[in-house]
């Protein structure tokens, strides 16, 4: 959520920051709404305030046997006035948070201009795509030629867009699952196992809420959602906390699977790992003081990167332009993996900073050595989509006979198995 103060006294620039993500968000209203509140808020106040006075000053009258009768009806009026008030102080203050919680967050200055993915800017390259003497197949199609992948049953199951792994692939999955737990851990996340399914408060936190309500998994009966994310659970842990400056960053990384109504008409990327709507992933999480918040994107962003430098999966970086960024971000950066059978570069990760918008939202802070509170930053990211590494280990590590050889990394996860 963007800061109330920043809009009434920089609300140009903030205009200005928020035209670049392409799209009218109404934000003159703020003014209308702002104005409307502060100026009954203000006679609450003023009401309040001459309440007490002569509520002070009727004892001591009596007391001196001044007649108080007219000074009790006005009370009495006031009294009144001030409960017809309430509702309108709360549709005030309701009216305004609605609004505030519809906006997006402002770009950062480094963020490329642009509206579309067009206009993204790559920022380097690891590895080069790679190529084959015999003609590449898709993950789909290798992982039905092997037996792993069993999509017909899942569609019986449940329905479209939902997959079922069988033996060698469910064991490929859970691999990677470890292997890239093993890894963040090493670099000091603390893991957890948070539940998946959120409440609204929590889908509010993270701004997938209102954002992104058509695209969640409702619990009929509750206020429950299926998490889109783990990001969803890990932003929450500090809600309403006031944390020691002194701890922070503070780095999280999750497994879990995650929930999304994906939309889109059939095609290729409804095929296979790479769009469904259940999926699996390990989630990285940090809260880190302003003055670090970038410095600590990087250092998660490369986090997520060793993963495929030690899958030796070809992949590249580019930052996220305006217009393609999603609803909470400041900055992000994209890790997309080389799918031979796209012929192009796939997302596999999306590692953004939030800055104060999240923990706005949430009630974050921390208090600082001089003892004054400030909203902490969050950072997160794929660490990575483990769905989709699948994919990639299919495609990039397969052989001319059908079989896939596995990534020296896994091969002790796999129970030493060479291939699959």
């Amino acid at each position: 959520m963007l800061d109330v103060k920043t809009l009434r006294d920089n609300f140009g620039a903030v205009k200005t920051a928020l035209a670049k993500r392409g799209k009218d968000f109404g934000l003159e209203q703020f003014t209308a709404l702002d104005s409307r509140r502060r100026e009954l808020l203000q006679k609450t106040e003023q009401m309040q305030a001459r309440q007490n006075a002569v509520s002070k000053q009727i004892p001591a009258l009596k007391k001196d046997g001044v007649d108080t009768t007219a000074l009790m009806a006005e009370m009495k009026e006031l009294a009144n006035e001030l409960k017809s008030l309430e509702p309108l102080v709360k549709a005030a203050d309701e009216e305004l948070d609605s609004f505030l919680a519809a906006l997006p967050n402002m770009p950062h200055e480094s963020v490329p201009e642009g509206l579309t993915e067009a206009e993204n800017v790559e920022i380097r390259r690891w590895g080069t795509p790679t190529e084959f003497d015999f003609e590449p197949r898709s993950h789909w199609d290798l992982g039905e030629a092997l037996g792993i992948f069993d999509p017909a049953t899942a569609v019986k199951i449940t329905g479209s867009r939902f997959i079922m792994l069988r033996d060698l692939g469910a064991r490929l999955q859970r691999a990677l699952i470890n292997f890239m737990l093993d890894r963040h851990t090493r670099h000091g996340y603390e893991e957890i196992m948070p539940p998946c399914i959120a409440n609204r408060q929590s889908m509010l936190g993270t701004g997938q809420l209102p954002d992104k309500e058509g695209m969640l998994f409702a619990l009929s009966d509750t206020d429950y959602f299926l998490i889109p994310t783990a990001e969803t659970p890990l932003t929450n842990i500090h809600r309403d906390e006031i944390l020691d400056g002194e701890s922070l960053p503070i780095n999280y990384c999750a497994y879990t699977p995650s929930f999304r109504k994906e939309a889109g008409a059939a095609g290729r990327d409804t095929r296979g790992l790479i769009r469904s709507h259940q999926f699996d992933k390990v989630e990285l999480f940090k809260l880190a003081r302003p003055e670090d918040s970038y410095a600590e994107l990087e250092k998660l962003t490369a986090d997520a990167e060793e993963i495929l430098q030690r899958l030796g999966l070809p992949y590249r970086v580019s930052a996220l332009c305006a217009g393609d960024m999603g609803f909470s971000a400041a900055k992000t950066y994209d890790l997309e993996v080389w799918l031979p059978s796209y012929g192009r570069y796939v997302e596999i990760s999306s590692c953004s900073n939030f800055e104060a918008f999240q923990s706005r939202r949430a009630k974050i802070r921390y208090r600082d050595s001089a003892g004054k509170t400030a909203f902490a930053h969050t950072i997160n990211g794929s660490g990575l989509a483990v769905n989709r590494t699948t994919a990639a280990i299919l495609e990039n590590y397969q052989l001319a006979d059908g079989r896939i050889k596995v990534p020296e990394v896994l091969v002790p996860y796999m129970g030493w198995l060479p291939t699959i």
